[in-house]
């Protein structure tokens, strides 16, 4: 999986093994420690907010365990346990865990684990890549008694004005006209690529310059984002900020 690497947290109530599980997890080069935590409620609080990848994660701690945890955990996080104790391990692939470690575990142990995970998360990748590479690549429209053949990766946005549609491509000072009202039109475009932000304007999200508080400028074309289509746009920004 080039330039990929799995986001991961680490849940242990004991400091050593804490650090020991640290210190495999920096060897490993396709990892990247987000956090580690030395209590299952305070790893709640954080990666309710903060996701990541992989959880390695202690089963017998205070207050919560492991397994109670993992339960609570958003759909795309997978775990690895970390135990002391074997009888845990028919619960731990009943909640679907990627591996189970049992204590005390060398590198090599940790390193086997570590790449079944690695193997999943590149079949979950290529099944979404796979998807994308199937989505729309043009549009046929009406124009001026032509069929015109659209690329929509040339497409910045898209303007409404009654029954026309402006579509407004890279490298071209004037917008091709058709006849055809946006929300016909929103429903043929593919979600990944545009976004309704405006009951005027469909855009490309592959083609934002800059957001400015409630404004898209693409083009050197400010964009006003309405308040009908905010929090869908936002949840986009968050999905995709560093």
């Amino acid at each position: 999986m080039s330039n990929f690497k799995i986001t991961c947290s680490i849940v242990d109530d004991e400091p050593m093994a804490l650090n020991l599980v640290e210190s495999y997890v920096e060897k490993t080069p396709f990892l990247d420690l987000k956090h580690k935590f030395s209590s299952a409620i305070e790893a709640m609080e954080v990666l309710k907010n903060n996701p990541v990848d992989l959880l390695f994660l202690d089963i017998q701690m205070p207050d919560l365990t492991g397994i109670e945890f993992s339960k609570m955990l958003p759909k795309d996080t997978r775990v690895i346990f970390t135990t002391a104790f074997d009888h845990y391990a028919l619960e731990g692939f009943k909640v679907e865990a990627i591996d189970y470690l049992l204590k005390p575990f060398d590198y090599a142990e940790f390193l086997a684990a570590a790449n079944k995970a690695n193997t999943w998360f590149e079949l979950v990748k290529g099944k979404r890549e796979s998807i994308l590479s199937k989505e729309k690549e043009f549009l046929f429209v009406k124009s001026e008694y032509k069929q015109l053949r659209v690329k929509l990766a040339d497409v910045l946005y898209f303007e409404g004005l009654k029954d026309y549609i402006k579509i407004w491509l890279k490298d071209n000072p004037k917008p091709i006209l058709t006849l055809m009202s946006l929300k016909s039109l929103e429903e043929e475009l593919p979600e990944t690529q545009f976004m309704r932000v405006h009951r005027s304007f469909i855009v490309s999200l592959h083609n934002i310059d800059v957001i400015e508080r409630s404004q898209i400028i693409i083009n050197q074309q400010r964009i006003t984002v309405s308040e009908q289509y905010k929090s869908k746009f936002l949840e986009f920004i968050n999905n995709n900020s560093l």
